[in-house]
């Protein structure tokens, strides 16, 4: 499917082309949603530059996903999507980008895209000219990066919460499952934020190294430079979160080690106290003639007497050792 954004009064205006409709020759921004071949044909004549097809971005090093062509230069990075599939070519996007024109090919549904189209048709500020699109969405994308952040950080904050205070029970074996189920949620989301942060912060680089082949103006330039910082310090941020999310996951498994080794000491010390007695009847339990308490009208009582003092009396030593 293509959709095309042309120059209007309000803005650019959207025209989602019907099959083997031609492609307005106004088009600014053209984006490609899993188009056939004959669609990305037509992208590829009007913007004068080859596109990659779905196979050729799956083939391609991630090194190699920046380049140049001879009308445009060509990045492929991945969006915030990413946080949410494990499907590189589902969370990736390609911009095809000109000093006039725009081409993004995307296989997904990034919710970057449909903040921008909204953006692009409302917003007549907006120049209509590629790198204008594209930096209106690389705002955004930046944005989408630091909710995601935030949005770990904050499910990160309520399970520090449950586990160092009185929600999490860690003699119910499914409390402690679950938490260490979602640090592991967390930590996959702030793994994937890396990756898109790596991605961006490459992307960012290469458009500033090609800002004459894209006549960028200088505050696009300063603009570029600042997004820049803004990714890395996104990704500070997730490297701060991920050792956080070790240390918690740390003290949890600390804490149902703690837990563990407090009941097997309960059961030693159990063990130990139900020792003593446990001789005695063994004792008075061997077969002697001789025996001399086996003719004491009172030697039944006189042994349980003598394993229910023994046994009150290891009680009361581990209590004075504080062992119970």
């Amino acid at each position: 499917m293509i959709i095309a954004y042309c120059p209007s009064v309000k803005g650019l205006e959207r025209i989602e082309l019907a099959a083997e409709a031609p492609l307005p020759a106004t088009s600014v921004w053209i984006d490609l949603v899993a188009p056939t071949r004959e669609e990305q044909k037509a992208a590829e004549k009007l913007m004068g530059a080859e596109i990659p097809t779905r196979e050729e971005i799956a083939s391609i090093e991630t090194s190699e996903r920046l380049y140049v062509e001879p009308g445009a230069v060509v990045m492929t990075a991945q969006m915030p999507i990413a946080t949410r599939t494990l499907d590189p070519i589902l969370s990736s996007v390609t911009f095809v980008l000109s000093a006039k024109r725009l081409v993004t090919l995307r296989y997904g549904e990034p919710k970057s895209i449909s903040i921008l189209s909204k953006k692009v048709q409302s917003d007549p500020t907006i120049a209509h000219m590629g790198p204008a699109v594209l930096f209106a969405l690389l705002d955004i994308i930046v944005d989408r990066c630091a909710d995601e952040m935030e949005s770990a950080s904050s499910r990160y904050d309520n399970l520090a919460l449950q586990v160092f205070g009185d929600g999490l029970n860690m003699r119910k074996t499914a409390s402690y499952q679950v938490v260490i189920k979602q640090l592991g949620q967390i930590g996959l989301h702030v793994a994937k934020m890396h990756d898109v942060c790596t991605s961006l912060s490459r992307a960012l680089l290469f458009m500033n190294t090609h800002a004459k082949r894209l006549t960028l103006t200088e505050e696009q330039v300063t603009e570029l430079k600042t997004y820049g910082r803004d990714i890395r310090s996104i990704k500070e941020h997730a490297d701060a979160l991920d050792n956080k999310l070790a240390f918690l996951l740390d003290a949890t498994v600390g804490l149902v080690t703690l837990e563990q080794n407090q009941i097997s000491k309960i059961f030693t010390v159990l063990g130990l106290v139900f020792l003593p007695p446990t001789l005695i009847a063994s004792i008075y339990g061997m077969n002697f003639a001789n025996m001399p308490e086996l003719n004491w009208e009172q030697g039944f009582l006189f042994a349980l007497g003598l394993m229910l003092a023994s046994v009150i009396a290891t009680f009361l030593f581990f209590r004075w050792k504080r062992l119970l």
